[in-house]
């Protein structure tokens, strides 16, 4: 419980360092170091006044993680509103280690609120070259506990007869036997088949129907079908969204999110895949299966999310946005995101 802002943001600076990259064995001089890059992130939410009465508003902010391949530092939330004594603010860790700030309000702001997330994240490439080399050095992995989700359903990624015969007739097409040659058929029929177009109505919910059918769209809906065909299949697979970076080192802001996936094999472990930037480029068609370049930040992982505490509303399709409720109900939040490289990093 905390009554001013400037308070609060010094408390979350000082308990939010967040520890480095998960422990994995030493790669021997053959495996390629992975590259990486440091840069500072700001993240504004301009919470509008809500409407006239409200009596509660909560609103949550999604906050990068550290994990095997990224490291998160110097984490704080400053708010530009003096809180009352029945206000709460914490961080707060939700289903599949999603972290997030959470805010609740009894009295109303009377102009908007901006919350202000700052850090310095050090990005490092995802790779796993057994998806290539079986032989090859992959780092150990902490067993996932979340592991039978990831062969569930999503509320748009419904595990149906007509999805599985499809995801059946792409591997059988291609002569995939093992999982790992099931999951690559599954890549490569979504990087051949499916067009990253951004026009029109219905691209961006990560629909598998309406991206099997249109065969166009953005990442979600990419990887829609990369996850379906593979759960579809027996084989584990995850969703992760966050920001894409521009390979360009500098500063700037970020206009949009990103998201990708993993599948899973005994042999293998998680395997990182991007399906969306390997059909943008298809000079990195055979990287993307594989690996996730340093030029992102991730978020959150998962769909169909329930925030801690728990929304009044329903699950959240992803979660990489603020998001905010008046009285229970949905509160448009705008939001800017910026970066800034840090030299020699």
């Amino acid at each position: 419980m905390l009554n001013r802002s400037a308070g609060w943001a010094g408390l979350l600076g000082a308990a939010a360092v967040l520890s480095g990259f998960a422990a994995s064995e030493v790669p021997s001089s053959a495996v390629p170091v992975p590259r990486s890059r440091t840069f500072a992130l700001t993240v504004t939410a301009t919470v509008p006044v809500p409407p006239a009465g409200t009596k509660t508003l909560d609103v949550w902010l999604p906050m990068p993680h550290s994990d095997a391949s990224q490291k998160v530092g110097n984490l704080t939330v400053a708010v530009n509103h003096s809180f009352d004594s029945k206000a709460h603010s914490s961080i707060e860790r939700g289903a599949y280690g999603n972290q997030m700030y959470y805010l609740h309000l009894t009295t109303m702001p009377t102009a908007p609120m901006v919350i202000t997330m700052r850090g310095q994240v050090t990005r490092r490439e995802h790779l796993n070259l057994r998806a290539n080399a079986p032989t090859a050095y992959v780092a150990k992995e902490k067993p996932d506990p979340d592991m039978a989700r990831w062969l569930a359903p999503d509320r748009l990624v419904p595990l149906d007869a007509k999805i599985k015969q499809q995801a059946e007739e792409v591997v059988a097409k291609a002569g995939a036997k093992t999982d790992l040659e099931k999951a690559r058929a599954i890549y490569e029929h979504v990087v051949s088949t499916v067009t990253y177009d951004k026009t029109g109505q219905g691209w961006g919910r990560g629909d598998i129907y309406y991206a099997c059918d249109a065969r166009r769209g953005n990442c979600t809906d990419f990887h829609a079908i990369v996850i379906g065909y593979c759960r579809a299949l027996g084989i584990p697979a995850r969703f992760s969204i966050g920001l894409p970076l521009p390979a360009d080192r500098g500063k700037g802001e970020i206009k949009g999110y990103h998201c990708w996936a993993e599948f899973y094999t005994k042999e293998t472990g998680w395997v990182p895949v991007d399906a969306s930037e390997a059909a943008k480029n298809p000079a990195k068609r055979n990287y993307f299966f594989g690996a996730h370049d340093e030029n992102r930040v991730e978020f959150t992982r998962g769909r169909d999310v329930e925030l801690a505490p728990k929304q009044a509303g329903p699950p959240l399709n992803y979660f990489v946005y603020p998001y905010a409720e008046a009285d229970g109900k949905p509160l448009d939040v705008a939001r800017t995101y910026e970066f800034a490289d840090v030299a020699g990093q």
